[in-house]
């Protein structure tokens, strides 16, 4: 499992998305659905391209157009923003 997992984040590092993985779940910020979407379109393509059997995501939209929120604005507001 983990070989798939470095190459999703070896993917994601090539699209320039800001990402953070933790030992459950990646979070990907993306300025717009459609970069959100050609990012997970090239994590398919390329875990196909490996021989997987299934593709399994989760997939949570959290699509803020009030104001700025990222990871490191949302983990300051609980206390938890490493510096």
């Amino acid at each position: 499992m983990s070989r798939y997992v470095k190459k999703v984040l070896s993917v994601l590092d090539g699209t320039g998305l800001h990402h953070e993985t933790n030992a459950m779940a990646t979070v990907v910020e993306a300025p717009d659905l459609r970069s959100l979407f050609a990012a997970l379109a090239q994590i398919e393509d390329a875990l196909v391209a490996m021989g997987v059997d299934r593709i399994h995501m989760d997939l949570h939209v959290d699509h803020r157009l009030d104001k700025e929120a990222t990871i490191h604005s949302k983990l300051t507001s609980i206390g938890r923003a490493s510096h």
